[in-house]
C-alpha cells in the first residue's frame, strides 16, 4: 500500500492511499482537508484505492476569486477526468464537499460510478450563522502576535468552547518553514463573504444523475430534513437513504466504524 501526499496530477491537491481496487474520491466539507478522511481510507484497505482531495480554497489546493459550486465542480471534474482514465470512479462528499460532488456528478455523470452524499442536501441548509461565527473567530486571531499552535488555541477558546472543534479549525493553521510566520491555508475572507452560496442550492440546470446514490445522515444532525427528500430524489432518482445513529454533522469522524461499514456495503470492491 502506498500513500502519496499532494500528488501533482491535477488542479487540486490530493493524497492517494492504496494501490488496488476501484478508485474512491473523497471531498471534504467547509474548513476541512482531504486528510480528514485518512482513517476511513486506511480502514477500506486493501479493497479500494482512495484519493483524498483538498477542495478549492482549502488545504494545498488553489484559491479562487469567488466561491460557487459550478467553479468548484469544474475543478473537481478536471481532476476526475485524470482519475477516471480507466473507468468511472466512486465519489464521496461531505457537506460542502457533498454539494460539490453532487454538482460534479450532474455535470459529468460519465465519470462517476456511485455517489455518496454525507449529511447535506442539494437545497440550502441554512447554516450560515454557525460557520460565520467560526470563520470570524479564526480571522480575529492576530497571527503576527502568536508563536505556537497552543497560543492560537488559547485565543480561539474564547469564541469556540469545544476543544475538538478548535483542533479541527486549527489544522488549517500552518507555519511558513522559511519565515516561521503563521498563516491560514483556507481562503477565509472569500469563504466568509460567500457563505450564502456555500449553504445555498446545488446548481443542476435541469440535469439528473441516474447512477446509484447513497445519502448518509447523522441522527443528531439537522442538516437533512424531510422537506429535502423530494428535491434530492428529483435530481438523484436512485437514492438510498441511511441514518447513522449517534452521529452529528461530522458523521465520518464521530462514528467512523459505522461509516466505514456503510461505505463497504455500498461500494463494490471490484
Amino acid at each position: 500500500m502506498t500513500s502519496a501526499p499532494d500528488a501533482p496530477t491535477g488542479p487540486l491537491a490530493q493524497t492517494v492511499i492504496g494501490d488496488d481496487g476501484p478508485t474512491v474520491v473523497f471531498c471534504h466539507g467547509l474548513l476541512g482537508r482531504g486528510r480528514n478522511f485518512t482513517g476511513i481510507a486506511k480502514a477500506l484497505q486493501p479493497d479500494l484505492r482512495c484519493v483524498l482531495l483538498d477542495m478549492p480554497d482549502h488545504g494545498g489546493s488553489p484559491w479562487t476569486e469567488r466561491i460557487d459550486y459550478s467553479t468548484a465542480a469544474g475543478l473537481l471534474v478536471e481532476q476526475l477526468r485524470v482519475l477516471a482514465a480507466d473507468g468511472p470512479v466512486h465519489l464521496v462528499g461531505h457537506s460542502m464537499g457533498g454539494k460539490t460532488a453532487m454538482t460534479a456528478a450532474l455535470t459529468a455523470p460519465e465519470l462517476v460510478d456511485r455517489l455518496v452524499v454525507v449529511d447535506v442536501s442539494p437545497t440550502g441548509a441554512g447554516q450560515v450563522g454557525e460557520f460565520e461565527h467560526l470563520i470570524s473567530a479564526m480571522l480575529a486571531i492576530d497571527l503576527e502576535a502568536i508563536s505556537s499552535h497552543g497560543q492560537a488555541d488559547a485565543e480561539l477558546a474564547a469564541a469556540v468552547d469545544s476543544r475538538m472543534l478548535r483542533g479541527f479549525l486549527l489544522q488549517n493553521l500552518r507555519r511558513d518553514p522559511e519565515t516561521h510566520t503563521f498563516g491560514w491555508q483556507p481562503n477565509l475572507e472569500v469563504l466568509l463573504r460567500d457563505l450564502g452560496t456555500i449553504t445555498g442550492d446545488v446548481p443542476h440546470g435541469g440535469r439528473t444523475f441516474e447512477g446509484p446514490v447513497l445519502w448518509v445522515g447523522g441522527s443528531e444532525s439537522d442538516y437533512i430534513t424531510p422537506e429535502q427528500e423530494g428535491p434530492m430524489r428529483a435530481l438523484f432518482p436512485c437514492t438510498v437513504q441511511v441514518t447513522i445513529k449517534g452521529a452529528g454533522h461530522w458523521v465520518h469522524s464521530e462514528q467512523p466504524e459505522a461509516f466505514t461499514a456503510t461505505l463497504r456495503h455500498f461500494l463494490p470492491a471490484g
